[in-house]
């Protein structure tokens, strides 16, 4: 069975190295002294080759398509961030190229410069053979609803190619209010993997519906991970108190626009009851396979996979049927 997963990540510790760490820390990473997911896995994130391929096909994962993790071109502003991003997308086509079965790409965007943002993604998209752009939460506080960020949602629908949202940490102001004080490593924790950041995209994804900025580009696709980010499981309440002002504001229900526009993904979560939510909410034909490795297992998202109380045709297009369709992946 061919098998796409679609949020799967690397870096390039040069690359890394060259950003100023007073931003990193800003941004909330933490510093070195911390054990946490990017330096755990820092091998992992940095390999391209052997090792990667071989989890992979121990796994019976064909392709990957890969993204930045950050910290990234989103802490640095001007030409300094236009250079970055270029120069992450340029190593990532340089990694891609022999092996363009295997590994495919989103693009990495400067986004503190949305029409720079804009031509890299549509260089990223026809000369590197990327297949869209994922983002990492809020730059400066401002989600992608902001009018700045126009141009890129513009020129992701002209180039038909979705835009993955991805979890990015809350801003150091909600880190401040909701999550600091706790003991140990709690703060960041919560900040990130086990609450925050799944929060956090959701409302990205809400404020996308909710502005009208999916109503002002209706063939423009997002993508989400996480099984939803939670708005499976809240799409009935979201929907039902959103109903007046839908009606006022917008062309279509919240819930009709999530469904005409958003795909989501297993990644990272290989449980049946949040999976369950999804089908029921989305359906087959809007779910992704994805892993989000090396954070989380190519053995256990292969498991969950194969468990999945689908048809094997719906599991067709989940393993590699919808990615194929959206992302136009060469097969």
């Amino acid at each position: 069975m061919r098998i796409v997963a679609l949020e799967e990540h690397f870096n390039v510790p040069s690359i890394v190295a060259g950003i100023d760490q007073a931003a990193v820390r800003r941004r909330g990473f933490p510093g070195p002294e911390v054990a946490w997911a990017q330096t755990i896995k820092r091998a992992e994130l940095a390999d391209m080759g052997d090792a990667r391929l071989a989890d992979m096909d121990a796994n019976g994962i064909t392709t990957q398509v890969l993204s930045v993790a950050g910290p990234g071109a989103d802490l640095v502003p001007g030409p300094e961030g236009i250079t970055l991003a270029r120069a992450y997308n340029d190593a990532l086509a340089a990694s891609c190229a022999p092996q363009p079965v295997r590994f495919r790409g989103f693009a990495h965007l400067p986004l503190h410069s949305p029409e720079a943002a804009a031509d890299e993604l549509e260089r990223c998209v026809k000369d590197l053979g990327f297949h869209g752009c994922l983002i990492n939460g809020a730059t400066d506080g401002r989600f992608l609803d902001d009018p700045i960020y126009e141009p890129i949602l513009a020129r992701s629908e002209a180039l038909q190619v979705p835009i993955y949202l991805h979890p990015g940490l809350p801003t150091e102001a909600v880190r401040s209010a909701y999550f600091d004080g706790l003991p140990g490593n709690f703060s960041f924790t919560m900040a990130q993997s086990a609450w925050g950041w799944h929060a956090d995209t959701a409302i990205h994804t809400l404020r996308l519906v909710l502005s009208g900025a999916l109503d002002r580009h209706p063939g423009l696709q997002l993508i989400i991970g996480h099984m939803g980010e939670a708005i499976p499981f809240m799409m009935d309440r979201i929907d039902e108190t959103t109903t007046a002002g839908a009606k006022a504001h917008l062309n279509r229900s919240v819930r009709q626009t999530l469904v005409d526009q958003v795909w989501i993904t297993t990644s990272g979560f290989f449980t049946m009851v949040p999976f369950m939510a999804a089908m029921m909410t989305f359906g087959a034909d809007r779910i992704m396979f994805s892993v989000d490795y090396p954070f989380a297992s190519n053995a256990r998202g292969r498991a969950f996979l194969d468990s999945l109380p689908v048809s094997p045709a719906d599991r067709l297009k989940i393993a590699h049927g919808n990615a194929d369709k959206l992302l136009r992946l060469p097969v």
